[in-house]
């Protein structure tokens, strides 16, 4: 058994021609706040943002097709971020109900696709 504490990072590609596009995205549509990522360790170029009590880490990587592979998060509201993310034209993907759940995914513009969900009893 291992036992959990929580979730540290999360860490999404993008095409190392989009690298800067992501920071953008990332700061400016979503909000995140970006963090010192001590590059000197690394190989590769990429960004560290917080995200809730976690990180987020952009690194590069050639175009990959897209998947259902994802990362969710719950956040306060649902409706807020939804009608936030659709003001700014990101690609909203619906999801299946589940009960107890109001939720719905979005594309970033780099193909990663990201849940966003608000507990509802």
């Amino acid at each position: 058994m291992i036992d959990f504490i929580r979730i540290d990072h999360i860490h999404f590609c993008v095409p190392p021609e989009r690298l800067e596009d992501a920071r953008r995205f990332y700061t400016e549509i979503i909000g995140l706040q970006q963090t010192e990522r001590p590059d000197h360790l690394f190989s590769t170029p990429g960004y560290w943002f917080n995200i809730g009590n976690a990180a987020l880490h952009i690194g590069v990587e050639p175009s990959l097709p897209r998947s259902t592979r994802h990362t969710a998060f719950e956040v306060i509201d649902v409706d807020a971020a939804r009608e936030h993310l659709e003001n700014n034209n990101v690609e909203i993907v619906e999801e299946p109900q589940i009960p107890g759940r109001k939720r719905f995914a979005f594309i970033d513009p780099f193909g990663n696709r990201i849940e966003l969900l608000q507990m509802t009893g």
